[in-house]
């Protein structure tokens, strides 16, 4: 059900029910149980990459000083470029998904990122083609 969904978060649950050989009932009741433990958060739409073949996107790798990394994160979270966020081992602690509709905005999110308090290093990669998707 979950790889149904996932690949597919608008299927019915009577094509769920289909695919999976059980009773639109059972898979009702699972999807509920799964939705009210938490073990599906939230449902999402996916957009279809290069849509937007002006749209710059760059991956930044930011290094924080001490022990700021919860602060710096909470202040990431609030930054609308800012498409996904994670935190990593070896050399940088975060890993940061940026995207902008322009170079000139491009450099404001990138200036407003270095200016967080507690980032103390970064470095970005604008990218230029995706091949697998």
């Amino acid at each position: 059900m979950l790889g149904l969904l996932r690949e597919n978060a608008r299927i019915s649950i009577t094509k769920i029910a289909q695919k999976t050989r059980n009773s639109r009932a059972t898979v009702q009741k699972r999807i509920e149980y799964m939705e009210a433990t938490s073990i599906i958060t939230s449902y999402t739409v996916r957009i279809k990459p290069n849509l937007n073949p002006q749209l710059i996107q760059a991956w930044m790798s930011i290094m924080v000083e001490g022990n700021k990394a919860q602060a710096v994160i909470k202040e990431l979270r609030l930054d609308p470029a800012i498409q996904t966020l994670h935190t990593t081992n070896g050399k940088w602690d975060l890993l940061v998904e940026i995207q902008s509709d322009n170079l000139v905005n491009f450099d404001l999110i990138l200036s407003r990122i270095r200016s967080i308090s507690g980032i103390y290093n970064s470095e970005t990669n604008i990218l230029l083609s995706t091949y697998k998707i």
